[in-house]
């Protein structure tokens, strides 16, 4: 089975110690699975929430469609993620008792569905995002110094 990763979460990384992850199927309409195949999709302000018994991504920007008609879909709006019951049960368990968050990931084509890699996270302290940024770049300067050798 082939998966095509459409797009990642860069900032979710950034953000958040990522903890568990799942994989979620997710509700799209004709004009946003179209667009999506094309790539046009961002994750970067994204964040899932509990409603009802169901999670919801919200704030996931799906480009409209060109060649959609006028009734195309709107970029931001909320979409059903698919999971089994006792995943929801567990994910909203977690979130209740420990302060976590869940975020996408990663959206991807596998086969012929899309689906999304959701994570429960754990918001960082600035200093700890600072700590990440000088530790990258020290290793971009070791591995600069050994290939120069």
């Amino acid at each position: 089975m082939t998966v095509k990763t459409v797009a990642t979460n860069r900032k979710a990384f950034h953000n958040y110690n990522i903890g568990d992850s799942y994989e979620a199927g997710i509700v799209l309409t004709g004009s946003e699975i179209k667009s999506v195949r094309m790539g046009r999709i961002s994750l970067g302000d994204a964040y899932v929430k509990h409603e009802k018994g169901e999670l919801w991504l919200h704030n996931m920007h799906i480009a409209r469609y060109e060649a959609s008609s006028y009734m195309g879909h709107e970029p931001t709006r909320k979409r059903k993620l698919l999971l089994h019951k006792r995943e929801i049960r567990n994910l909203t368990g977690q979130i209740a008792e420990k302060g976590l968050t869940i975020v996408p990931t990663k959206f991807y084509i596998k086969g012929h569905v899309a689906k999304v890699e959701i994570a429960l996270a754990r918001g960082k302290r600035q200093y700890d995002k600072r700590e990440a940024i000088a530790r990258r770049e020290i290793d971009r300067e070791l591995a600069r110094a050994t290939k120069s050798r």
